[in-house]
Formats: structure tokens, sequence, C-alpha cells
């Protein structure tokens, strides 16, 4: 017995049929003698592509079907790609709405977007992980979660919202919108989440094996990880997994050998692909388990310089032929999901296509989805719905304001030796280093001159008001402080500084915001942006409001604060991520993550 989604589609096929194989109906459109990009065959080769309806008809000589009716685009010299897929990012990071994301990410050619609310989960639960999914229903690019079996990553180490665990996947998974389970993290330290919290892995096996039962996918997550512990962490994952955390070649080698689909990274901060894809260009794998990823994109890099097609033209430039570079975001990525609808330019699939003008720069004339021209020239063509987070999704800062007091550290004598957690530029991973710094009347203070700044985490969901404390090289801070409610994964407030007085300013801003970003200088707040969804998300703004709000604030903290890192807020939230080597901070304190435990701001 036929439900209605198949009866549906069997009516629609059938009428596909009818199209071709008689005289009596046409082509809807039909895109004349462009140069063809099959991703399946690896080759380009001049052809025509009939669309009826949502589908393609026929790829090859439709000359028969184009009728008085029929819109015949004549894309001659021009290439004609399956639309391109992002198969790994999270909406959180760029701080907007899913449908503002596919606002700036559709006309450059991104006509499927697969997401994992990690960062919704650990600041909302479950209620903001249905909301997203709810808000993917609404947007005409096809939009799915991969939704977290664990929150948060580190349960000993940090302290998130809600603990999601296997007791809440029967009914995520069972979600409209909702794919699968999103990045394995809780099990990506293998060997210590093994030796110290056991029973995380017991809990994981549940869910992924629950998943599995459903015929659903699951994610990993396996930085750093070979032999035993990449097995261990792949049979966890039920004996099929991607990874996005792969940053060198051997690495990649030792993934794709084992079955792995890497998802090569190039987002706005964390970029991999130039390491990873040497797997290809030197070491000569078989391309077809790489995938091409942002995880991370802020909106201004999507407005100005494109989603996926940046990263095609990224890869293109690294010495992959271009087709080859193109299968690694539509037809290997569809293979993985077991999107057999689309991914590539085949009778009877999705009509998502995108019409490229420059091929190795990856510049995007035209996109269609399902058939329908959405964006020409760089610029939306359709409307699209206006979608309001309900009012559970918000106020989300539970914490009262602090003081100096809360956020000073505290240290015996002239002087003191502190940790400092390393950042490096375009990476989530960090490096440690010791700093020898002045104490003034038991506090020790910042030194701009070693870029040694006081850093602190503050719990903000209300469950135990936790401080965590440590220090950071790197931002390159002469004055004032920022902060944010961005903190991955389990977003509590960050804050650093050159002083704690326009540290606790900033933390209090945020606070009073219920989320968001604040910068402070001089005892005052001078700039702000309100990110009242999760404290992570604004559903205020527009995607090019969004673009230049952060824009301003990123200059105003490279200009008046003297800032040296590019995309500073999203580096900043990258220093919370607990599973990612090799010091990071939480509101527990200072993470040695390679050691699982928590150590002193201040060599004892």
């Amino acid at each position: 017995m036929l439900n209605m989604k198949s009866l549906k589609e069997s009516i629609e096929y059938r009428k596909l049929i009818d199209v071709l194989m008689g005289d009596k109906d046409h082509a809807d459109i039909v895109l004349y003698h462009g140069n063809v990009i099959n991703v399946i065959s690896r080759e380009i080769y001049v052809a025509d592509v009939a669309i009826k309806g949502k589908y393609i008809l026929v790829v090859g000589d439709a000359s028969k079907l184009v009728g008085p009716n029929t819109v015949v685009v004549d894309v001659q010299g021009k290439y004609i790609s399956p639309g391109f897929m992002d198969s790994h990012m999270h909406f959180e990071s760029s701080m907007l709405t899913v449908t503002e994301f596919s606002r700036l990410s559709i006309p450059s050619g991104t006509t499927t977007l697969v997401a994992d609310p990690h960062e919704i989960g650990n600041s909302l639960g479950p209620i903001g992980m249905k909301a997203m999914a709810d808000e993917c229903s609404v947007v005409p690019n096809h939009v799915q979660l991969q939704v977290p079996a664990l929150v948060p990553d580190c349960p000993t180490l940090e302290t998130a919202s809600y603990d999601v665990t296997s007791k809440d996947m029967e009914d995520l998974l069972n979600y409209p919108n909702i794919l699968g389970i999103g990045e394995l993290q809780g099990f990506s330290n293998a060997q210590h989440v093994y030796n110290n919290t056991p029973e995380v892995i017991d809990d994981l096996v549940a869910s992924t094996q629950y998943a599995k039962s459903l015929g659903k996918p699951v994610d990993g997550n396996a930085p750093d990880l070979f032999g035993c512990d990449l097995a261990a962490h792949i049979i966890a994952c039920g004996g099929t997994c991607s990874c996005h955390e792969t940053t060198k070649k051997d690495e990649c080698v030792e993934k794709v050998r084992q079955g792995v689909y890497v998802f090569m990274r190039e987002g706005s901060t964390q970029r991999n692909m130039a390491e990873c894809i040497k797997a290809v260009t030197e070491e000569g794998l078989d391309s077809r388990r790489l995938i091409l990823a942002s995880d991370d994109m802020v909106a201004e890099d999507l407005e100005k310089k494109g989603h996926m097609n940046d990263i095609v033209a990224r890869t293109i430039r690294e010495g992959v032929n271009p087709v080859e570079a193109i299968q690694m975001v539509t037809i290997n990525p569809a293979t993985y999901w077991g999107f057999n609808d689309r991914g590539a330019l085949l009778a009877g699939r999705l009509a998502d296509i995108a019409i490229i003008s420059d091929l190795n720069n990856m510049v995007v004339d035209a996109v269609f989805i399902e058939g329908k021209l959405v964006a020409a020239e760089g610029k939306l063509l359709i409307d699209l719905p206006t979608y309001t987070y309900p009012d559970s999704c918000k106020n989300s800062v539970k914490r009262g304001p602090v003081t100096e007091k809360d956020l000073e550290i505290a240290a015996n004598g002239s002087t003191a030796t502190v940790r400092a957690m390393e950042v490096i530029p375009d990476q989530n991973l960090t490096g440690k280093m010791e700093f020898n710094v002045r104490v003034n009347n038991g506090v020790v203070v910042a030194d701009t001159a070693q870029d040694c700044l006081p850093i602190c985490c503050l719990e903000r969901y209300g469950r135990n008001g936790n401080i965590g404390k440590a220090f950071i090289n790197g931002f390159g801070l002469k004055t004032g402080a920022f902060a944010e409610s961005i903190a991955h994964d389990t977003h509590n407030i960050l804050v650093v500084g050159t002083n704690y007085k326009d540290m606790m300013i900033a933390a209090n801003r945020v606070i009073e915001l219920k989320g968001g970003i604040a910068v402070s200088n001089n005892g005052r707040v001078i700039d702000e942006l309100a990110l009242p969804v999760g404290g992570l998300i604004t559903d205020e703004l527009n995607g090019f409001e969004v673009s230049a709000k952060i824009a301003q604030l990123e200059a105003l903290v490279k200009n008046e604060l003297g800032c040296k890192i590019h995309a500073p807020f999203m580096h900043l939230s990258f220093v919370g991520l607990s599973t990612s080597p090799d010091w990071k901070i939480t509101d527990f304190g200072l993470v040695d993550v390679n050691n699982f435990k928590i150590l002193p701001a201040v060599v004892e």
C-alpha cells in the first residue's frame, strides 16, 4: 500500500514518462546547449537539460520536448551543475536563523543544508532543536538537522542548560526534518572518555544504535584519532560515520582507509581543506569519501565571498580538477546522506541546478531549486517567509550580574606564573603557554606587552553560578574587553579583556541583553548586538543587517581595542570547545583536554 507521499510521487513520475514518450505535453524549461557537469562520469560535455515541474526530464538532446510554452534558456558557454550541498554546518555560528542563512547562501548555488543544532541544543535543549526543525519547513531550499546525542559533550567538565542523553532520542529522531545524529563529540577524546566516563559510551551507543535501527545516519567527531582509538569511535557511531575535525594529511589518509567520510572543513575561521586534500593530490587516494563542508561561517563571508561555491573554488586552487571538486559538494554528500533525489543531473532527480559562468572561480549566475529559478546574478528572486522563534526559545540567560571581584584571579607575591591558552588563527585547536606576570594587591593583572589577558567563562543557565578563570594569548588587545554568550559548545558567557572592570561591564551587558555580544572600554559599553534566540541567534535582523553589524563590531574591536586576529568573536567562541586540544576554558575552569582534567590558572 502506497502512502500519500509515494502516491504523489508515482503520479508525478508517470507524468514525466508521458512527456518523454508522448507528444501532447512538453518541458517547462530547457537549458539549451550548456556545458553539463556530469558528476557520475566526471566529465563535461555540451547538452540540454529539460525540466518538468520540479524534476529533470532528460540530459541530452531536448529539442523534441520544446513546445509553445516551454521557456528556453540559452546557456551556451556556461556550465550546468547540480546544486551544491553543505553537509555540516551550524546556523548559530552565523548568528542567523535558517531563513536568513538561506537568504545569503542560495544565490551562490547552495540548495541543500545539513545542519547540526548542537549549539541551540546546549542552550535550550530539545525545545530549541525542534523550533529550528520547524523553521526548516518554511524555506525553499532543502534543510535537515543532525541532532546531538549528548549535551554537554563533557558532562563532568562543563554545564549546559539541558542534559541531552539517549532518553531524548526517540522523541527527537522521529521529529520532522531531523535526519539523524550529529557530531559525536562526547567520544572524541576516546581513551580518556573510556577511562574516566565509560557511562557516556554506554549512552552514546544506545543512541546511535537506535538511530541506525531507523536507517538514520550518525556523524562522527574524531580529531587526531588513529588505530584503535579511531576504530572504537567508528564503532560507537554504528560502523559508518563522517568526521569534520580532520586537520592533517596523514589523518585524512587513515580515515579514508577506514571508510570514514571526511568532511573537509573550510569555514570562516577553521580551514583544513588544503591539508586534507593532499590525500588526493599527493597520495592519490580516491576522492569519493571526501566532502566539502563549512562547519562555521559568519554572515559577512556568506554575503561577500559566497558559500560552497567559494569553498569549491579554493579546492580547485589546490590542484583539484573542477569536476572532482564539484563532486565533493554534490554526488559525494548525496551518497553519504542517501539523498537519491538530488546530487546529480539525472532524469527523475530534482531540478536543483547552479548555472556557472566561470568554472575555476565558481561564479554562479543563476540557481534553480526544484525547477524554479530562485536566484540570478547574486540576487534572490523570491520572497522568504518570516519565521519568529517562540518565547520558549528566548530568555536563556538566567544568572545575575557579576562584580569585578567575581572575575579576578588571585595569587600571592608580586609576580605569578600563569597558564594561558594560545589562540591559533583559523583553527579551533589551541596551544598551551605559560607567562610570568605582575600581581597587584593579590590579583593577577593583564600583561598587554606579552599579550597575556584574563579570560572568564560564566555559567549562564542558573544551574550552579560557576565562573571558570584562566589566561589567553593571541587576541592582542591593548585596552577594553568584549564578551559574548557564544562559547562552543555549552555557550556560557565568555569575556576577555585588559582589565577586570571592563570585563565586568561587558559581561553584565550580555546578561542584561539576555544573550549577545558586548564591547566595553574605559568603563562603558561602546557597542553591542542582542542575540535573543538561545543567546546565539537574532530573529530581529535580516542576514544583510547582521553581516553589517558584525563587521561594525569587528572593526571596533580591531581599531579601538587593538585586536589583531580576524573574526575575533568566532575565535573567542572556540576557546570554550572542551573536546578540542590542547587547553580550553569552561565554567569549571581551564580544561586540559588531552588529560581530561581542570588546571589552576596560576601555576602553584
